[in-house]
């Protein structure tokens, strides 16, 4: 008798989708409350966007549109994009990004299911080598502004680039904590200068690591309803804390500490959000361990070494290629052949 196991009321993709959605709230509202109303914006166009762009290549591709589009995964990648973008980036950049995602790195590889690649990650890269300089032009927050932007005026500026009389870019805009750290190291000053800066706060920079706690507890949502399992996010966790922690006992002036890598840049929305993805990732609990640690060891060795002060979206999109060798030799195996 066939005693293999099956699945039975297993949850359907939309269900899956949507809870994930679900988990993104407390980070967004979070978001809104440390950064202000824009970001809604930059969702709002990246989910229309994103799903004519679906629905136009399900059309030219003869697939049925409807069945697809209900399964929330274009919502997802939409979302996952504009959460790691500027959200004062101007309207086009969110569409190109968002189109490109969707069309090159999802539909034109056969759909759900069938992208090696995460598309979220693919856009931002693509934006990022891209658009640097747009891309670097992040909101400070309210705390920290000169100058606070109202929702209309956030508006204004994505779609019209226009902001109110008297009032600079530099007066609503800082660097991003890690592109900080970067560039004060680069100039020779020691960790214990640069963070007391008023860009920092307690974690990773004021108000910034609250986000990154709200997308924690998203995650732990995640966690607790099966949707995903353990050995992605912590395994990334962990060995993102270790290499830190190696590096910062080596030298504390020029490392920073394993607190701030974690709360810092998009860590914890990766662990939990993005390196998670069913189809550009590994299969195998052992594959999947392997891929966390992967990406981890190379986001922290392009922000400390690289060009770009978050290397989180290149580290996922290089361990992506690895992952049929990954399935391939941590498949488990029964009396020297594979199950």
């Amino acid at each position: 008798m066939n005693r293999s196991p099956y699945m039975t009321n297993a949850p359907s993709v939309s269900t899956i989708m949507f809870k994930v959605l679900l988990a993104l709230i407390p980070g967004i509202i979070t978001y809104v409350w440390v950064f202000g109303g824009g970001i809604l914006i930059t969702l709002t166009l990246a989910t229309v966007t994103a799903l004519l762009t679906e629905a136009l290549m399900l059309r030219l591709r003869k697939r049925p549109v409807k069945p697809f589009l209900s399964d929330y995964s274009a919502i997802i990648t939409a979302w996952l994009l504009a959460l790691s973008i500027p959200p004062l980036a101007p309207w086009w950049l969110v569409v190109v990004g968002v189109a490109f995602a969707i069309i090159i790195a999802k539909q034109l590889y056969g759909g759900l299911g069938y992208n090696p690649f995460n598309p979220a990650m693919i856009g931002y890269a693509v934006l990022l080598i891209s658009f640097p300089v747009i891309m670097t032009k992040w909101p400070a927050a309210l705390t920290l502004a000169q100058t606070k932007l109202s929702f209309v005026e956030q508006l204004q500026y994505i779609f019209n680039h226009t902001l109110p009389a008297n009032i600079t870019l530099d007066a609503v805009t800082s660097a991003t904590p890690l592109d900080y750290l970067k560039t004060q190291l680069k100039l020779e000053h020691s960790i214990a200068s640069i963070q007391s800066a008023p860009i920092f706060g307690h974690f990773a920079g004021k108000g910034a690591e609250y986000v990154a706690l709200a997308y924690l507890a998203g995650g732990l949502f995640l966690w607790q309803q099966r949707i995903i399992t353990w050995h992605l996010p912590v395994t990334f966790l962990a060995t993102l804390t270790a290499i830190s922690a190696i590096f910062w006992a080596i030298d504390p002036t020029q490392f920073a500490t394993p607190v701030f890598h974690l709360v810092a840049g998009g860590s914890l929305l990766a662990a939990f959000f993005i390196i998670t993805d069913p189809i550009s990732g590994p299969t195998t609990p052992k594959g999947k361990l392997y891929f966390a640690a992967g990406v981890a060891v190379m986001a922290y060795l392009i922000r400390v070494y690289g060009g770009y002060p978050e290397g989180l979206a290149f580290a996922v999109i290089f361990m992506n290629i690895c992952v049929p060798l990954l399935d391939a030799y941590t498949q488990p195996r029964v009396f020297g052949h594979e199950e």
